[in-house]
C-alpha cells in the first residue's frame, strides 16, 4: 500500500534523515513548538496523545519533560527517526512505530489528541492524512509554517530543499480543515523567537556574532510584534511565521 501513496524516493530520502542531524538546533526549535502546544491546550487534559510525524522526538522530549500527558505515542515515516526517539528512552512514550505516512495503525478514537507539528507542509495527499487523523482522535493540534507570500513560486528551490511542497496561510489552513469536518476551537499566530534566529544566524550560517547583529535581531522581532498587535487579526496573520490550531471533529461535515 505504501507505493500507492508516497512518490518513489520520498521514503528512502527520509529513512536516513535523522542519522546525521544537529541535536541542539532541533531541540531549540522544538522547545517553542512544544510551548505552542501547551498554550493552546491550556485548561484541557489529555491522557493518550499521538504525535504523527514525530521526527527525532524533539517535541516529545519537551512534552515528556513537562508532563503533558500520561501516555505519549509516536508515528514516524523515517526509520532513523524511530531509532532516535527510542534511544531517548522517554518515560511517557509508550510506543514508537514506523508507518507509511498515511495509514494510522490504531482503532477509531484511540487518542484524546493527535499532534501534527510542521508536518502537513511535507504531505503529498493532505486530505487522506487528515481523514485518518480525524478517525483516530477526539482533538487535533496542527501547526504549519506560513510559507505563502507573493512570489513564492520564484523561490521553489528554497522551499523544496526543506521538503515543503504545500504553502499555507492561516486562512487557507482553516479552509482546508473546516472543509474536512474539523471545528477550530483555538488558534494562535507566532513569530520566530530571537533565540532561534540568533542560533540560525551565528551557529548554523556562521555569520559574525556581533553586538549590532544581536540588537538588530531583537529590534526586528520587537517591531514585528508591535506591528502585529496594533494591526489586528488581519495583520497578525499576514506577519506570522507559524500558525497553530486546536480542533475537534464535526462528524456530520465532510464536503468531499
Amino acid at each position: 500500500m505504501l507505493e500507492n501513496y508516497i512518490s518513489k524516493g520520498i521514503k528512502s530520502a527520509y529513512d536516513q534523515f535523522y542519522q546525521s542531524h544537529d541535536e541542539q538546533w532541533r531541540l531549540l526549535g522544538a522547545k517553542y513548538k512544544a510551548a505552542h502546544i501547551l498554550e493552546l491546550c491550556k485548561g484541557r487534559s489529555f491522557q493518550k496523545v499521538l504525535e504523527l510525524g514525530a521526527g527525532d522526538g524533539s517535541i516529545l522530549y519537551y512534552l515528556n519533560k513537562w508532563n503533558f500527558a500520561s501516555e505519549l505515542h509516536a508515528l514516524e515515516i523515517s526509520k532513523s527517526g524511530v531509532d532516535h526517539i527510542q534511544s531517548r528512552k522517554l518515560k511517557s512514550v509508550r510506543s514508537v512505530q514506523e508507518f507509511d505516512g498515511y495509514q494510522i495503525p490504531f482503532a477509531d478514537d484511540t487518542f484524546d489528541l493527535v499532534i501534527l507539528s510542521h508536518v502537513l507542509e511535507h504531505v503529498e495527499h493532505e486530505r487522506i492524512l487528515l481523514r485518518e487523523i480525524k478517525r483516530v482522535s477526539k482533538f487535533q493540534l496542527i501547526e504549519v509554517p506560513r510559507d505563502y507570500r507573493y512570489g513564492v513560486d520564484r523561490r521553489m528551490k528554497h522551499f523544496l530543499d526543506y521538503g515543503h511542497i504545500n504553502m499555507y496561510t492561516p486562512t487557507s489552513l482553516r479552509f482546508l480543515l473546516q472543509s474536512e469536518g474539523f471545528r477550530v476551537l483555538a488558534d494562535m499566530c507566532s513569530l520566530i523567537h530571537p533565540e532561534v534566529t540568533r542560533f540560525n544566524n551565528f551557529i548554523n550560517q556562521q555569520k559574525p556574532n556581533r553586538l549590532i547583529s544581536r540588537l538588530k535581531i531583537n529590534l526586528e522581532h520587537g517591531l514585528k510584534k508591535i506591528w502585529s498587535n496594533l494591526g489586528g487579526r488581519k495583520q497578525q496573520e499576514k506577519l506570522t511565521n507559524a500558525y497553530t490550531v486546536l480542533t475537534t471533529k464535526e462528524n456530520d461535515l465532510q464536503i468531499f
